[in-house]
């Protein structure tokens, strides 16, 4: 949007020799500070809402997010006022932290898409209208496409949300957002009543005690001995005498149940508020990179002849590593069960390979990649979380420490999940045999 010099005097008052750059200076930090609260509390939903589809879609949603919190921070140090902290409001964080405490989570979805997310993109709007386009070139190219992505964002959500009804909360949350003026006090300031009150203030958030699967089947674990049980038999991947196509299908499985890693990732956000926020991005990128192996596995193994409606979802790894802290969650995901399959994978490659499926190879290649990289951030991060929580020990006495907690907290929280469908009616090793048997 082209401005005219006039607009903008009738909107800002002439101060010193700097005062257009700070005034968007300060616009872009408020923008940062939105977006990046975003990415820390609507992670919350992944683990609550049980469509699988509008799990992925939260996943792009918070990765793309936290890419704009990163280019608002960097745009915003090459101007004066933006600051050097990287920490959010009271005031953000307030209404951001009453977000999440919704009677349900459809609930909660609403006050995000349909509340704050719609005030972010009038806010973008206002910043267009009130800079100077080619003197801000730089930040205004930006703010055109996060408006492009807000725009797509409401879109893609809408589907969902047609038939919740959540009137009052979103009035609630308007009434808070009013009280601030607007993310970049775009709108008239508009007193609380006198009655209102903050749940945030008087409600703990906790995490829930399982994570929401919709309509799919669960059970405790989908990798187990018995063929006639479990869906992957773990001594069938690495027999070389098993048939290439099984081991195929069994991976696919292996790939979609990563939406253990997408659910229980998902709780460190919120827990660890004073992080970098240069951490809270490489987390963004790792939950969506898992939300990208299972749908590798979600999208692949209906072309081989699996009913997604058979396939029962394991819930273990949540139902225990929520009861741990978030750092003994990270160490436990990125130095053992990342880390530690890495040679199994190796061997399934190998074998996938000589199916000559070009697609196969390349999911699983990027797969093995982007568990690299997630290695990597663990070595990067880990001791930053431990510290954010006083653990003092070193990292690998630390790690194998964990390792043994994670033991006996299995005794106790794992297992407990019954089978939703019985052997006759869920998919089993027996039953791929006869799909990769069926199978060119």
């Amino acid at each position: 949007m082209v401005t005219s010099n006039s607009q903008i005097a009738e909107t800002r008052s002439i101060g010193g020799r700097m005062a257009a750059v700070k005034d968007m200076a300060g616009y872009l930090r408020s923008l940062f500070e939105v977006e990046r609260e975003f990415v820390r509390t609507a992670s919350t939903l992944i683990y609550r809402v049980g469509d699988i589809d509008l799990k992925y879609l939260l996943c792009q949603h918070i990765w793309e997010s936290a890419g704009h919190a990163r280019f608002l921070s960097e745009r915003g140090r090459e101007l004066s006022g933006f600051g050097k902290s990287e920490s959010v409001r009271k005031e953000y964080c307030d209404i951001f932290e009453e977000a999440i405490r919704g009677a349900d989570s459809m609930q909660v979805l609403a006050g995000f898409y349909q509340v704050l997310k719609p005030a972010l993109l009038s806010a973008y709007r206002h910043y267009l209208a009130e800079t100077h386009h080619l003197a801000d070139w730089p930040s205004s190219k930006l703010v055109e496409e996060f408006i492009l992505d807000e725009e797509r964002h409401a879109a893609e959500v809408a589907p969902f949300l047609e038939s919740v009804v959540s009137a009052e909360w979103q009035d609630h949350l308007s009434t808070c957002l009013s009280a601030l003026g607007g993310w970049i006090n775009e709108t008239p300031v508009e007193a609380l009543p006198t009655d209102f009150v903050w749940l945030g203030s008087d409600q703990a958030y906790s995490h829930s005690e399982t994570c929401n699967r919709g309509d799919f089947p669960v059970c405790s674990s989908v990798f187990g001995a018995d063929p006639d049980g479990d869906p992957i038999v773990r001594e069938w991947l690495d027999d070389p005498e098993t048939d290439a196509r099984v081991i195929r299908i069994m991976i696919y499985v292996w790939l979609m149940m990563e939406l253990d890693a997408v659910d229980y990732l998902a709780t460190v956000f919120y827990d660890t508020k004073e992080a970098p926020f240069e951490m809270h991005f490489d987390l963004a990128r790792h939950l969506w990179d898992e939300s990208r192996h299972s749908q590798f596995g979600y999208r692949q193994l209906p072309k081989l002849g699996v009913d997604l409606s058979t396939l029962e979802h394991s819930l273990d790894l949540y139902n225990i590593l929520v009861q741990m802290l978030p750092h003994e969650r990270y160490a436990m995901m990125t130095m053992e069960f990342e880390a530690g399959s890495f040679p199994t994978k190796a061997k399934v490659m190998d074998r996938v390979r000589e199916l000559n499926d070009f697609e196969a190879d390349t999911l699983l290649a990027f797969d093995r990649n982007d568990e690299q990289a997630h290695v990597r951030y663990g070595h990067r991060w880990l001791p930053q979380i431990m510290s954010l929580f006083g653990e003092t020990r070193p990292v690998g006495e630390f790690v194998e420490a964990t390792r043994a907690r994670f033991a006996e907290l299995t005794k106790v929280f794992g297992g407990k999940t019954p089978h939703s469908l019985t052997p006759g009616e869920r998919l089993t090793g027996r039953k791929i045999l006869k799909l990769a048997k069926a199978s060119s």
